[in-house]
């Protein structure tokens, strides 16, 4: 790259708007997400028929049976593909808009 056009593409840049997102548009509110945002699993239990599909599809080993024929998840593993959400014939998983997947203690990270 000849430095001419290296030192004008850099001026140039340096009067431009930047081209980050803020984090908070508001004080308390978030960014908008578009609505195909895969963000963190939501389980409705009682609406799981205990199939085990999505147990066969995950292909990060998330989801472990439980004795009562219904699911576990362990959503610090997840890869958010919405595999499971995809297959699951009475929609009980499903992935939200929520980006923001933190905890201080692992456990709580663990849907059943």
């Amino acid at each position: 790259m000849k430095f001419g056009k290296m030192l004008r593409d850099a001026l140039r840049s340096l009067f431009r708007k930047p081209v980050t997102v803020e984090y908070l548009t508001k004080p308390g509110r978030m960014v908008p997400v578009s609505e195909r945002f895969r963000g963190r699993l939501t389980y409705d239990r009682d609406a799981c028929i205990g199939c085990l599909l999505c147990v066969r599809v995950c292909p990060s080993g998330v989801i472990a049976s439980t004795e009562d024929m219904k699911v576990a998840f362990n959503i610090s593993r997840c890869i958010l593909c919405g595999q499971c959400a995809e297959i699951c014939p009475k929609e009980a998983i499903k992935l939200s808009t929520q980006f923001e997947i933190i905890t201080g203690n692992k456990n709580g990270l663990i849907l059943k």
